[in-house]
């Protein structure tokens, strides 16, 4: 199978591939032991609930075939459609989008490091353009400082991204295309991704293939189980914060680049508290471009009007993940109030109401 569908299995021609080689789904969850496109698709569901990204876990140590990770997308598709978890599907298709965003952007930066593995592997923005009916919408700007979007495709992916500076009258119209930089062309791109992922999710999943993954749906569910946590939460405290996510804090103010399971638990505890965007940029001292539009994506995509919609990690995660300074081997923090909880926002929550019983 070829190594760019692994990679990127919403491209069309990854699903008439895996159409091609007439694998069934079916055949796929049935046996007696665990297919290891089943055991991908369980790993890429968990992952990009918790994580918020789909690349395979750094820790587990297994390098997965091609074929295995192309199967493990439509696998994942099912599962997520069977699990009853609250903003399951937006979770899902987000975290797809974040990976593809971060492999298209590294690709278009090194589309060529000399092995032929590599040059089979990536994709170029063309092609990408190409696959979402945007190569005759999109055209580079004649001074080649940006990109001019037809106008209707900028607002069907404009649409639903935050920020003023996405709205139409913030930008420069004319001969009926919007002007983009090269980054902001790349974010429109990400944007069709998630699109294209969430489209005609959940799906209808027929009995024998249910059957078959009522196993790993109970892993899942028992995984998302949630935390008793009030989540109105209206104030934005960082003396009140746990020592996991104070040490995050600390760790990206000082320029540390934090893993995608550390950046996502960040961000997802952050908009639980009540920050908004510009105030979770602040806290984390984001001062470069780049980082800046990666980070206020995440906290626009995991937050909405209404608070968090992605609940962080549960200490047990934070824990797994080594990100608990409590439960640093090396140098543990001790802190009383982390024995008696076992989520984040939990504690938070403890934090506060004692410090609001201090002040009375």
């Amino acid at each position: 199978m070829d190594p760019r569908h692994a990679r990127y299995p919403f491209l069309a021609a990854a699903r008439e591939s895996v159409r091609e080689a007439d694998i069934g789904l079916a055949g796929i969850v049935a046996g007696d032991e665990r297919h290891p496109a089943v055991e991908r698709g369980v790993e890429r569901v968990r992952r990009a609930l918790i994580d918020g990204t789909v690349r395979p876990d750094p820790d587990a140590g297994r390098r997965w075939n091609p074929r295995a990770e192309l199967l493990s997308y439509p696998v994942a598709r099912v599962l997520v459609s069977l699990l009853d978890a609250p903003g399951a599907v937006e979770k899902y298709a987000s975290a797809e989008a974040d990976t593809a965003y971060e492999r298209f952007t590294d690709d278009f930066e090194n589309p060529d490091d000399g092995l032929k593995s590599t040059e089979d592997k990536a994709i170029s923005l063309d092609a990408l353009l190409a696959e979402f009916d945007l190569a005759s919408r999109v055209s580079e700007t004649d001074d080649g400082d940006g990109y001019r979007v037809a106008v209707g495709r900028y607002l069907a992916l404009s649409s639903d991204l935050d920020g003023e500076s996405w709205r139409l009258a913030a930008r420069q119209l004319a001969d009926g295309t919007v002007k983009v930089s090269a980054a902001e062309l790349h974010e429109l791109l990400r944007e069709a991704v998630r699109q294209r992922v969430a489209a005609g999710l959940p799906t209808t999943v027929p009995d024998e293939i249910r059957e078959g993954l009522v196993d790993e749906v109970a892993e899942l569910q028992d995984t998302f189980t949630e935390v008793d946590v009030s989540r109105d939460i209206d104030v934005l405290a960082p003396d009140c914060f746990p020592p996991c996510v104070a040490s995050l804090v600390e760790r990206a103010r000082d320029g540390e680049s934090l893993s995608d399971p550390a950046e996502f638990a960040l961000v997802a505890f952050l908009t639980s508290a009540n920050a908004d965007t510009d105030e979770l940029l602040a806290l984390c001292g984001v001062d470069t471009n780049t980082r800046e539009k990666a980070v206020g994506y995440r906290a626009d995509r995991v937050g909405d009007e209404s608070g968090a919609q992605y609940a962080p990690p549960s200490c047990e995660t934070m824990a797994a993940y080594g990100e608990c300074p409590v439960a640093d081997d090396a140098d543990p923090t001790d802190d009383p109030r982390c024995d008696a909880v076992a989520h984040p926002l939990e504690y938070y929550e403890a934090a506060l109401a004692d410090a609001e019983r201090a002040g009375e």
